[in-house]
């Protein structure tokens, strides 16, 4: 790609919960700027990574144009689905014409060099076997971590210490305010940082226990 030329990134911020926060991962945004991409678009979702149906990421995908660069923190922010799904993700990001950009597997500097020719034809089979490493790693992470937590909560419920994940209440408080407030479902989760679903849970127990015991539950679709 010549030094003239515009060179176009669009950046995928992931985390798991709704709890989770993404602020940590915004840096990556002025880092592909400081290496001389226009960021096209930012994409934040809150999301499991074993999830092939992320809405911003499929969004995402939709949105790429030929020779456009997607920008993550780590490989497991893009996936940790299985790896032939892995790859069939991968391959849909370069069906686009577009390209992955992961620091340590292939960095943004790689990606505007001017190597070709074997040189390019090795960087590109060197960048391509890492990439299958980490998807596979990230996967691996996933499922050991998955099995940890299983394991971990039946030696809780045995002894009888399990109770569950804790709310995170000041978040919960958040988002009560601002529905009663007036503001809607969709508005209340870009303002709390949250998913459409996630409000609707938060909102559905506070009337549930708000609520008299005779009263119907109040309307949750707005």
């Amino acid at each position: 790609m010549k030094g003239s030329e515009v060179r176009a990134a669009r950046v995928y911020l992931r985390v798991s919960t709704d709890e989770q926060d993404l602020t940590r991962q915004e840096s990556i945004v002025a880092g592909a700027r400081a290496a001389g991409f226009y960021v096209a678009a930012v994409y934040r979702e809150k999301a499991s990574g074993a999830r092939p149906d992320r809405p911003e990421l499929l969004r995402m995908v939709a949105d790429l144009q030929p020779g456009e660069v997607v920008v993550a923190e780590k490989i497991d922010r893009i996936s940790r689905l299985p790896l032939p799904e892995a790859e069939l993700l991968v391959e849909a990001i370069r069906g686009r014409g577009a390209r992955l950009s992961v620091p340590g597997i292939v960095d943004l500097s790689d990606l505007v060099a001017d190597s070709a020719g074997v040189a390019r034809i090795v960087l590109e089979a060197v960048q391509d076997m890492l990439l299958r490493v980490a998807l596979q790693t990230a996967r691996d992470d996933y499922e050991t971590r998955r099995e940890r937590q299983r394991e971990g909560i039946e030696i809780a419920k045995k002894a009888g210490r399990y109770t569950g994940r804790k709310p995170d209440l000041a978040h919960h408080r958040r988002i009560v305010g601002l529905r009663e407030a007036g503001m809607s479902i969709a508005k209340t989760a870009e303002l709390a940082g949250c998913s459409i679903a996630h409000v609707k849970r938060v909102t559905a127990i506070h009337r549930a226990r708000s609520a008299p015991p005779s009263s119907a539950s109040a309307d949750n679709s707005r």
